[in-house]
C-alpha cells in the first residue's frame, strides 16, 4: 500500500507558499498583555472603582482584599484605581514620544542618506555629540529647569531618543541607497521625495517597527525613572513610577502598594520585547 504524495501549494512564480506572517505564541502572548495595558490606558478611567485621590480605608498600606484588590497606599487610596489611571500616563507619554522620536529619527536618516555630502556629515556628527549626553541625566537636567508638564515630558523623551533612531535608519537607508532598484530610478530623474517614500522607506520599514518597540521599552523605563526621582508625572496625578516612589516606603512591610505598580511596568516592558523578538521574519527583515 503506498501512501499518497502530497505537493506543497506553489504559486504563479513557483515558489512555495510560506507562513511567513504568522507569529509563535510567545509572540501573542506578548501582543496580548500590550493590548490589554492599551485598552486600560484608553478606558481605564471610566471603570476604577474608587476616585484615584479619595481615601477610602483608614488603614495605610492595607492589604489585598475583597474590596480593595491590590491594597491601599501609604494614605489609604485604593492602588487599583491609581494603576488604571496611571496606565494612560505611562503608556501615552511613552507611545508619543516614542512616535516622535521614530518620525523624525526615520525621515532624517532618509534624507542624509539620499543626500549624502555635507548635509548628511553635519547632520550626523551633530546628532552623534547630542547622543553621547547620558539619557537619565539629560532627562533630568531639562525637566529640573523647564518643568514636568506633559507636553515637556514627551518632547524631552523623543529628544533623547530621536538620534538612535536616526542612525538606525540612516545605516538601512545607505543600503537601500546603493541597490540597483535605487540608481534607475535615479536615472530616470526621479526625485529626492519619490525616491524615499517609494523607494526607501518601503523596504525598511519592518527593522523601524521593530526598533520603534525597543525604544518604546527605554522610554518606559526612563520615564519610570524620571517619576521615581520626582520629575516625573506630578500629583495629584501619577504613573506607575510616581506610585512606586510614592509607596517606597512599604517596601519593608512587604505592602502590595509598591509591589503591583513596580509589576506592571515589569509586564509592559518585558511583553514588548517578548513581541519585538518574536515578530515574523517577513516583518523583521523584508530582504529574506
Amino acid at each position: 500500500m503506498t501512501l499518497p504524495l502530497r505537493l506543497p501549494r506553489v504559486r504563479r512564480g513557483g515558489e512555495p507558499r510560506q507562513k511567513t506572517y504568522v507569529f509563535n505564541w510567545t509572540g501573542r502572548i506578548g501582543l496580548a498583555i500590550i493590548l490589554f495595558w492599551c485598552v486600560v490606558a484608553i478606558v481605564g478611567q471610566w471603570f476604577t472603582p474608587y476616585p484615584v485621590g479619595k481615601i477610602v480605608d483608614w488603614n495605610y498600606f492595607g492589604p489585598v482584599s475583597s474590596q480593595f484588590w491590590m491594597g491601599t497606599d501609604y494614605l489609604g487610596r485604593d492602588i487599583f484605581s491609581r494603576i488604571m489611571m496611571g496606565a494612560r500616563y505611562t503608556v501615552g507619554i511613552s507611545l508619543a514620544a516614542v512616535t516622535l522620536a521614530c518620525a523624525a529619527g526615520v525621515i532624517l536618516g532618509m534624507v542624509a542618506a539620499v543626500i549624502g555630502g555635507w548635509f548628511d556629515t553635519l547632520l550626523s556628527r551633530l546628532l552623534d555629540a547630542f547622543n553621547g549626553i547620558p539619557s537619565l541625566l539629560f532627562g533630568l537636567v531639562v525637566v529640573a529647569a523647564v518643568g514636568s508638564s506633559i507636553p515637556i515630558l514627551i518632547l524631552t523623551l523623543a529628544a533623547i531618543y530621536m538620534p538612535g533612531s536616526y542612525r538606525f535608519a540612516r545605516a538601512l537607508a545607505v543600503n537601500i541607497n546603493t541597490m540597483d532598484f535605487v540608481t534607475v530610478a535615479r536615472a530616470r530623474g526621479e526625485a529626492t521625495p519619490y525616491l524615499i517614500l517609494r523607494e526607501i522607506f518601503p523596504n525598511i520599514v519592518g527593522p523601524v517597527l521593530a526598533d520603534l518597540g525597543l525604544r518604546f521599552v527605554f522610554i518606559v523605563l526612563v520615564l519610570s525613572g524620571l517619576s521615581f526621582l520626582g520629575l516625573g508625572v506630578q500629583p495629584p496625578n501619577a504613573d506607575w513610577g510616581a506610585l512606586v516612589r510614592e509607596n517606597i516606603e512599604g517596601l519593608s512591610y512587604g505592602a502590595p502598594a509598591v509591589i503591583f505598580p513596580s509589576l506592571a511596568i515589569a509586564s509592559l516592558t518585558i511583553s514588548v520585547n517578548m513581541f519585538i523578538d518574536n515578530l515574523p521574519t517577513k516583518i523583521r527583515d523584508r530582504s529574506e
